[in-house]
């Protein structure tokens, strides 16, 4: 039965019909315009047909091919600058143009609604379901579906594969025939060989890829945009496997786009970057967005003498000159992966280095954790994914604790990430493997990315996203930070969840993950002590839940929330992600904070030690794959079965964890325990010397200087989290009790989510003298701060409500869209 692709208002609709053509490798060649605030360019898709696709997740025997660090040396300049001849153009500029400079100073408004389609010649296009149907044997031509918005759509063509030089070698026949039908099929026949091309043959193939994008077109194909989707087809062909496997879409962005924003970096320059925006990529460019559409890509952006292009990719890409004022910059990806996770930036950044090689003797230093005694040996029999040059079964790459690494930032960040990250990245890599073994990607780029950024980071393949919340206080919160987003390395990433709507799959493990990598990073903290923080970090992730489930839609509380329906989707492939353009959603941490208890719990029952040689082996099985929460369960039981006696079974789990609303069962008796650790019972003294103060202080009494001191201990950036929200149950807090709380911990020096915690204070207690520190905040913090809006207007207090849309209407034009929105809704 069809899912009904009528999504209310925040429902996420993923239209594209994977279930009939499976979109396998795409090239993006593109021009980025400042002024106009338009990406502009092209998109080579090379399909196969659904049915002849192996299922996802099943065993390939044989297809992976151990990754060379040696052959990945090749240069992009190689595989991406070949001479075009006679290709068709998507506009009518010819060859490379200024387009990236010399825009037209606005923002695009070249049509009205933005619909380039060649609808009059499509107008037998009455509906997805009537085109698309392939069972009806009769007179509806086949329609391909794409994920597509806020785009304009200029062209659609076919590519002749065929006109490209040395390409015999992909076909069967000893001669190209002149036949519309017999060309058809043989370009058809030459895609197919090219993407079934074996791991160990990456390089011919990535050649091949480019020069099949950059052939000539062979006639236009028919197309129509709607909200959410493109669809095309050919005339007279009825059936997918007629269809052209090989298509060039002519396109370009719009300003008020929702995959990327444009904006201006922390030194004023003008940058544009993939946000993490709910619509994932289908701004950015037609594709297909369902996880299972895991495809490879390549892609060529030119921009701006001064701009740095970052992106996913596995080369480290250097900018080729194409003329003065232009530049290029190639990369590319061989491990198939949801377009959902491609990212890209283009800014001023600053390549931030070292000044002194003094410390580079960590990079190959090897963490060892008390509960890690496993070797990390290859994937024996080969691995389970589609076939690519896959990391797993290099020998090298398995041996190699720190990926190559480097960190790009605004200018004026600089010398602050130097201090911060530089050093920590060895470390937190390191533990990482560690803990978990082969790093599955190649290498690494970190970006401080503006402040307009809605979280705290991003992580993507081969290149993270940090806010630049992370680098103010001491280490903790930025090695913490960094530690989750490598964690997405292997969950999210390398392993992702084959439905949206198990996010727990990815967060709920990056936040277990960040502990124990966090931990192992700081190499001289005993492991008592280790331990110790873990328990106070699981205080405050309760009380976070606990706050949350008070205050949310039980809807959003379910971790499963299609239950046994989880992975289904219609027949053509099509569905919807509930609730997934709710703009509050993304400020939810049910999934990172449920998930993670569920792991922590399992993990303690069946010890950690236990726990994370399963998890090594999970890995070294699904990498490359997508998984249901089932999959992880059933193999966890299954490796250990002698747990079934503790009660743990996978329809308890769902029943108690993943299925339903509220704070697990499980986790209601744990809980109790965490108030007895030695670090909380320091910090309850502590709240208890401040009531006493502050009771002084309401009575006006005036001690001797020296008489009657209080002593307070110094504290833990997480004691100082939970001191503060403590404090926050006070009913009153006076003036004078605020000042000396600020002075003591020297507060506005402390990392943001203890900054965070004091701006809830100052709101709270009407503190004047703190406001600065508030307007401070929501303008350098926009990831952490948009409920403290929310804070300020409930007090009903005039100063403070004029605080809060002075602050909005400084931030609101380079406000993230959601945030915006939300922000807007308690305002307005």
């Amino acid at each position: 039965m069809e899912t009904q692709l009528d999504p209310s208002k925040d429902d996420l609709p993923l239209m594209a019909n994977t279930s009939h053509m499976l979109m396998k490798h795409y090239i993006l060649d593109l021009d980025v315009d400042f002024k106009s605030q338009v990406i502009e360019g092209s998109i080579v898709l090379f399909f196969e047909t659904g049915s002849s696709c192996r299922k996802v997740g099943s065993s390939v025997e044989g297809a992976c091919h151990p990754q060379s660090d040696e052959t990945f040396k090749i240069r992009a300049f190689e595989l991406c600058h070949i001479p075009v001849t006679n290709a068709s153009a998507c506009s009518s500029k010819t060859g490379y143009n200024d387009f990236a400079v010399c825009g037209k100073g606005e923002k695009d408004t070249s049509d009205k609604n933005g619909n380039h389609s060649n609808r009059a010649q499509a107008s037998g296009i009455s509906s997805s379901k009537k085109c698309c149907d392939i069972e009806n044997h009769g007179s509806e031509d086949f329609l391909l579906v794409l994920d597509c918005c806020d785009l304009s759509v200029l062209k659609v063509e076919e590519v002749d594969v065929a006109a490209v030089p040395g390409i015999e070698k992909f076909t069967r026949s000893a001669k190209l025939t002149e036949g519309s039908e017999e060309l058809g099929n043989l370009r058809n026949q030459i895609v197919h060989e090219l993407v079934t091309l074996p791991a160990d043959r990456w390089e011919e193939q990535l050649y091949y890829y480019t020069c099949c994008s950059q052939a000539p077109g062979c006639g236009e194909l028919l197309f129509t945009t709607s909200t959410w989707s493109l669809e095309i087809r050919k005339a007279g062909i009825q059936i997918p496997r007629d269809f052209p496997r090989a298509i060039r879409i002519c396109y370009k962005t719009k300003p008020e786009g929702r995959s990327v924003t444009w904006t201006t970096d922390q030194s004023g320059r003008p940058c544009v970057y993939t946000m993490g925006s709910p619509l994932n990529n289908r701004a950015l460019f037609p594709c297909q967005e369902p996880p299972v559409a895991m495809s490879t890509w390549q892609a060529t952006v030119r921009a701006a003498t001064g701009f740095v292009v970052l992106m996913s990719g596995e080369n480290s890409a250097e900018p080729i000159q194409l003329q003065e004022g232009i530049f290029s910059w190639n990369y590319y990806v061989t491990m198939p992966m949801p377009a959902s996770t491609f990212t890209i930036a283009v800014g001023c950044w600053i390549e931030v280095k070292r000044e002194s090689l003094a410390t580079e003797v960590m990079t190959n230093d090897v963490i060892s954790l008390p509960f890690s005694k496993a070797d990390f040996r290859l994937v024996e029999g080969g691995c389970g994914h589609l076939e690519y040059p896959c990391r797993f079964q290099n020998p090298g790459a398995a041996s190699q604790p720190v990926i190559p690494h480097r960190v790009f930032a605004p200018w004026c960040l600089r010398d602050l990430c130097a201090e911060k990250l530089l050093e920590l990245i060895p470390q937190c890599l390191s533990a990482a493997h560690a803990t978990l073994g082969t790093h599955p990607f190649s290498r690494l780029d970190v970006l401080i990315v503006p402040s307009n950024f809605s979280s705290l980071g991003m992580a993507s393949p081969h290149i993270i996203f940090l806010s630049q919340s992370i680098l103010s206080g001491g280490s903790h919160l930025c090695g913490t930070r960094l530690c989750h987003e490598i964690a997405h390395a292997w969950f999210g990433l390398a392993i992702g969840a084959r439905d949206w709507t198990e996010e727990w799959i990815s967060e709920g493990f990056a936040t277990h993950l960040e502990d124990v990598f966090w931990a192992a990073a700081q190499q001289q903290l005993p492991c008592d002590e280790a331990r110790e923080q873990q328990e106070l970090k699981a205080l405050l992730r309760w009380r976070r839940l606990r706050d949350e489930v008070q205050n949310s839609e039980e809807e959003l509380q379910v971790l499963r929330p299609k239950k046994e329906n989880t992975g289904e989707t219609s027949e053509s492939g099509a569905s919807i992600i509930k609730h997934g353009l709710k703009a509050e959603k993304i400020f939810m941490q049910v999934h990172y904070l449920k998930g993670y208890f569920l792991l922590r719990s399992l993990a303690r029952k069946i010890g950690e030690a236990t726990y994370f040689t399963f998890l090594r082996t999970f890995v070294q099985k699904f990498h490359g794959q997508l998984i249901l929460s089932q999959d992880f369960l059933y193999m966890l039981l299954e490796d250990i079965p002698e747990q079934k006696g503790y009660g743990l079974s996978v329809e308890s789990i769902f029943q108690n964890w993943l299925d339903t609303s509220g704070i697990p069962k499980p986790l209601l008796e744990e809980s109790r325990t965490w108030k007895e650790g030695r670090l909380v019972q320091q910090v309850t003294a502590e709240v208890a010397k401040w009531i006493q103060v502050n009771q002084r202080a309401r009575k006006g009494s005036k001690r001797k200087r020296g008489q009657d001191e209080v002593a307070f201990q110094k504290l833990l950036p997480d004691q100082l989290v939970l001191l503060l929200e403590s404090l926050l149950e006070e009913k009153t807090l006076c003036p004078r009790t605020l000042q000396c709380l600020e002075k003591t911990y020297r507060l506005q020096e402390q990392d943001a989510e203890v900054r965070h915690r004091w701006c809830e204070l100052v709101v709270k207690h009407k503190y004047a003298a703190g406001y600065g520190a508030v307007e401070k905040f929501l303008w350098e913090d926009q990831a952490m701060g948009v409920y403290l809006y929310g804070e300020l207007m409930v007090n009903e207090d005039a100063k403070q409500q004029e605080l809060a849309h002075k602050c909005f209407a400084a931030a609101r034009e380079q406000m993230d869209m959601s945030s915006a929105k939300v922000v807007a809704e308690m305002l307005f």
